[in-house]
């Protein structure tokens, strides 16, 4: 069941059909129901700790685990007015972090409008980096900049050896990443004392849960410092969600039945009360809101009256909402739990 990600061929399909898709009956119970009979109904969330916003699906690459589709072809980009609204709404909070994503995040060209405005705020500032973008012409600088702007970095390696990389994220993308990692190093991202935090991002390349997170950090820090001299902070494992590309992948390669039964027959109560969207508040590029990033692909926005839009931003009405949830929910639940933060439980 360890097969490696397939080209996707035909158009993806909507997120209503992939709702669809995953509202399927199979050997395992709604996801609200494993939720309900583990006494945690319902799932509220206990306040906002971050602010993650998605600024658009536009990047220089098109990686085959990728649940945003982003890719080079991708127009969709959030505007200066609504990364004002952002700022603004982020102002009137003690939000303490906010977590930039895409695409490449980068790219966007508010993105050091962002980074700055926040960071004269006080608050700490993620960036969701693919780390090949660290050389795209006209981003020579852009590395400096983060540091500069003592920006925590956030980079999607998913293995130490390149035949695994290169088959999930595309071919010479992980010879490029070890030369932008090197720069970060350079720069002292990674090196203890320097406070500048280099994670990485780790997700399988096939229809299978991550390793335990601990032992599988400790092969990356060998790894990559005994064939390339790279050190970093923190490696974070993620689930593939069923949604999107690894969606598709999914049903082309008849695995999607065994995989769903794999994330339900894991489901983790503990990881469960942890999810990230408990403390997060995910804003998509065109200002809508949602409970998490995953929810934002499928377009599942906070309900029950609450503000849709970051205009109308109130964290007083956010801090307690009702999660919205559905089958794909199952990839943060199962094992040692997933978030944007790696294992939970």
């Amino acid at each position: 069941m360890g097969q490696t990600l397939i080209a996707r061929r035909a158009p993806l399909a909507s997120s209503r059909s992939q709702l669809e898709v995953l509202a399927r009956p199979g050997p395992w119970p709604r996801f609200e129901e494993r939720v309900a009979a583990a006494g945690l109904v319902p799932l509220t969330a206990s306040g906002i700790e971050i602010f993650q916003i998605n600024v658009g699906k536009f990047c220089n690459q098109t990686c085959r685990h990728c649940h945003v589709d982003a890719g080079p072809e991708r127009t969709e980009q959030m505007t200066r007015e609504t990364a004002e609204h952002c700022i603004r709404a982020l102002a009137q909070t003690d939000i303490p972090t906010l977590d930039i994503t895409g695409g490449a995040p980068e790219l966007n060209p508010s993105f050091r409008w962002l980074v700055q405005e926040a960071r004269a705020l006080g608050r700490h500032v993620m960036d969701r980096c693919n780390l090949s973008i660290l050389l795209v012409k006209p981003q020579e600088e852009l590395a400096e900049f983060l540091a500069e702007q003592r920006v925590e970095i956030v980079a999607s390696l998913p293995y130490f050896r390149p035949t695994q990389a290169d088959a999930q994220r595309g071919e010479g993308i992980f010879d490029k990443s070890i030369t932008a990692l090197r720069k970060l190093n350079a720069l002292g991202y990674g090196v203890e004392g320097s406070g500048l935090t280099l994670n990485l991002v780790h997700n399988p390349v096939g229809a299978f849960l991550p390793p335990a997170q601990q032992s599988i950090e400790a092969q990356f820090k060998r790894e990559l410092a005994r064939s390339h001299g790279i050190v970093f902070n923190n490696l974070y494992t993620i689930t593939n969600m069923p949604i999107s590309r690894f969606l598709e992948f999914l049903l082309d390669s008849g695995n999607f039945e065994g995989y769903m039964e794999r994330l339900a027959n894991a489901f983790n109560p503990a990881a469960a009360q942890a999810v990230m969207c408990r403390n997060t508040i995910s804003v998509g590029w065109d200002g809508t809101l949602y409970d998490c990033d995953f929810n934002q692909m499928l377009e599942l926005p906070v309900t029950n009256g609450l503000p849709r839009h970051v205009r109308d931003f109130d964290a007083s009405t956010l801090n307690g909402r009702r999660i919205v949830t559905a089958n794909h929910c199952y990839g943060c639940t199962a094992g040692a739990g997933s978030s944007c933060g790696g294992a939970v439980a």
